[in-house]
């Protein structure tokens, strides 16, 4: 008889939200695949259990879903778990569990802690309706462009931010999605030191510039949607503009007309045109510097 692949929700810092199921569901897997074998594996030691575990990340899961899916078939039970919360939310395991799904392995999930809606309860904004972005791209153009395809958006937007990050972050969405947004950053959840920071998105980039603590822990931003009314649509013109004027800074024609036609729903012609005129002007604007120069 085949095994069971079991999805487990772990805590996000309190140790007593693990779930007695989720206990037990550890307890019984034959091994657990874990986004990094020390964290878990301090946790089972807290736990007194004592697993055999197996590494799962997003280096090597194509790798690792091969070995796993051997043992499934061999009819072993195999346990997912990420550092913290719901795994496959911004963590590895998706190729894992649709692997397991398409080769017919019944997969069950243990429900739990996850940052996301816990951060959502929190933030006293709408949540009728949400949008999970997960980590914005690390490097600053393409943040910016990214939360630019984001400024029409009306439902509640959540992200997951690095601390190192956090104050550009907020900076560029002050920028892009309006200074006067409601917001609330929620930092290292459901533990001791937890901090739930509220106010406009100017006011949270400035309090996160002046308080060194804002940048110390996990961190769950939670962002108003765009006031109803906003937005002219998936294509909008000014919107491709914009977009293609900040990548263009930073990379190739083709790589921005690429990223821009997907953001807002442009032909790639049509990005590829604005691409060109601007990297045209970046050009003239670099020679006329030099030109200047004694």
């Amino acid at each position: 008889m085949a095994g069971r692949l079991l999805i487990v929700a772990t805590p996000i810092g309190n140790l007593a939200d693990l779930s007695d199921r989720a206990r037990e569901a550890l307890a019984r897997a034959n091994v657990i695949a874990a986004e990094d074998t020390r964290h878990t594996g301090a946790l089972l030691r807290t736990l007194g259990l004592k697993k055999p575990l197996v590494s799962l990340h997003e280096h090597n899961e194509s790798q690792r879903a091969a070995a796993l899916l051997e043992r499934l078939a061999a009819g072993e039970n195999v346990a997912l778990v990420s550092d913290a919360g719901t795994p496959l939310l911004s963590d590895p395991g998706f190729e894992l569990v649709r692997r397991a799904v398409q080769a017919g392995v019944q997969v069950t999930a243990i429900p739990g802690p996850s940052a996301v809606t816990t951060a959502l309860a929190l933030a006293a904004l709408p949540t009728d309706r949400f949008c999970f972005e997960g980590f914005l791209p690390a490097r600053a153009s393409e943040r910016r462009a990214a939360l630019a395809a984001l400024a029409h958006e009306k439902r509640t937007l959540v992200f997951f931010e690095a601390p190192h990050r956090i104050v550009a972050a907020l900076e560029d969405m002050a920028a892009e999605l309006g200074a006067a947004r409601q917001a609330v950053a929620a930092r290292e959840l459901t533990k001791a030191h937890e901090t739930i920071y509220r106010g406009t998105l100017g006011e949270l980039a400035s309090r996160a510039r002046a308080e060194a603590n804002f940048a110390r822990g996990e961190i769950t931003l939670v962002i108003a949607g765009a006031a109803a009314g906003v937005g002219a649509g998936a294509a909008d013109p000014q919107l491709l503009r914009r977009l293609v004027q900040l990548l263009s800074k930073e990379l190739p024609p083709g790589r921005v007309a690429a990223i821009g036609a997907q953001l807002t729903g442009a032909s790639r012609a049509e990005a590829y045109a604005l691409a060109m005129q601007a990297a045209a002007g970046l050009t003239r604007q670099a020679k006329l510097r030099d030109e200047e120069m004694p």
